[in-house]
């Protein structure tokens, strides 16, 4: 006999036992006929007599078999009515009952064990993460007569339940252990409301949401109370920081009065493109967004300073305005450049392309919120989708040159230094 029928056949015999002959062959039926969706309610089942068998070998390993007991005290009663949890669904069983002649009800730690709900909660927040809205679980889950507790209200009160412990982790984790290298700064609007988000790049490369602030626009009060709540967390703001923003003047402002002359900004090449583009007309964007990012992947800072100041003088032949606003970045566009940053780092450094991809996961999993009701709601929502995020999170690229990098800005700063005190 082949050896794969002979595993089937040891299969089916096990199948057999377990359920007996009819139902075996009804569920073998289900299955063909209806596909994975069967097979799930099959495996259902099976989950549910093995926790029932479970319970029964417990209950007679404390008291001993039927008519030969072991522990006088303990005696076995009948059955009733319990629920576990068998993967994300909660399912009815039958629950043998085990009491104390002295003490009373005796629980068994199997069936405690197995309603702990706790991975229920989560894997209804992975779910809805991935774009299952509440009142579209009941129909993912499996179809099954023995499954309850499900329906979209017991799910939105086990969310508010769950995203208020996100949000409260979220909000109050320490920051002491991160070391920061470089800090990412925008805004996510959500529910007429404005979120500054800080992503933060550790000197080991890793990348963490460290935290957000709540606004009506994106603003210089705003920043600054998001800086204060870092710090009151511990996150170390010093002037070896590499900041990169979109240029917005609220963060600029905020970000010059903190650090003065020190402050080491890149601006993201992609928002100057686009404002570059707007002032020109159609013709001539698609050159104007070659010519800049020829510019800037240039190796040496001289050489991409120059290509900058070429497009300058292509910029004032084509809208005078166009090359005020080249000129209005133009130290900040070549921040990386000044610091020596290797190219392979300086692609993740030089636009906020890391933090938008995750307001693009932020909005994928927030999609099914049709109706965000008021400021904790929104709140509760982005520090859990927000701490999701982060299992998505990969290192950067070039993360190992960051220590190179971190070396040069202590070179410029120590330059700095040495200038005040000639000038003094």
């Amino acid at each position: 006999m082949r050896i794969d029928t002979k595993k089937r056949k040891n299969a089916m015999h096990g199948f057999k036992q377990m359920t007996g002959t009819e139902l075996a062959r009804e569920s073998l039926y289900r299955v063909i006929s209806q596909g994975k969706r069967a097979l799930d309610n099959a495996f259902l089942d099976i989950g549910r007599m093995m926790a029932e068998s479970i319970m029964l070998m417990e209950r007679e390993e404390l008291a001993g078999p039927d008519y030969h007991p072991t522990n006088q005290r303990l005696q076995k009663w009948a059955h009733e009515e319990g629920s576990i949890y068998v993967g994300d669904q909660k399912v009815k069983i039958n629950r043998p009952r085990l009491r104390d002649t002295e003490t009373g009800e005796v629980d068994l730690k199997s069936y405690t064990m197995m309603r702990e709900h706790g991975q229920f909660s989560e894997e209804i927040l992975d779910k809805i993460m991935r774009g299952v809205s509440a009142q579209k679980y009941e129909e993912t889950v499996l179809g099954t007569a023995s499954s309850f507790g499900v329906s979209s209200s017991s799910v939105s009160r086990k969310m508010v339940e769950l995203t208020a412990n996100k949000l409260k982790e979220f909000q109050t984790r320490p920051l002491t252990e991160f070391k920061l290298f470089s800090l990412f700064l925008d805004t996510i609007h959500r529910g007429g409301e404005a979120f500054l988000v800080a992503l933060g790049i550790a000197i080991n490369g890793e990348k963490m949401a460290l935290g957000f602030w709540q606004g009506s626009s994106e603003n210089h009060a705003l920043c600054e109370e998001l800086f204060q709540d870092l710090e009151r967390r511990g996150l170390v703001l010093s002037k070896r920081i590499l900041f990169v923003t979109d240029g917005g003047s609220g963060l600029i402002k905020a970000l010059r009065d903190r650090f003065g002359k020190k402050l080491l900004h890149q601006r993201c090449a992609i928002h100057k493109s686009r404002n570059l583009q707007k002032h020109l007309a159609k013709k001539y964007r698609k050159e104007a967004h070659r010519l800049l990012m020829n510019a800037l992947e240039q190796e040496k800072y001289d050489d991409a300073r120059s290509m900058l100041k070429e497009l300058e003088k292509w910029l004032r032949s084509k809208n005078e305005s166009a090359a005020d606003s080249l000129l209005e970045a133009f130290d900040e566009l070549l921040t990386s450049h000044r610091l020596k940053v290797p190219a392979l780092l300086r692609k993740t450094l030089m636009t906020t392309n890391p933090i938008e991809s995750m307001f693009s996961l932020v909005r994928q999993c927030e999609k099914n919120i049709k109706r965000p009701r008021g400021s904790a709601m929104l709140q509760r929502w982005l520090g859990s989708v927000l701490l999701y995020c982060e299992k998505q999170f990969n290192r950067v690229r070039g993360y190992q040159e960051i220590e190179l990098v971190i070396v040069n800005i202590d070179n410029e700063l120590a330059g700095q230094h040495e200038k005040l005190g000639l000038a003094a």
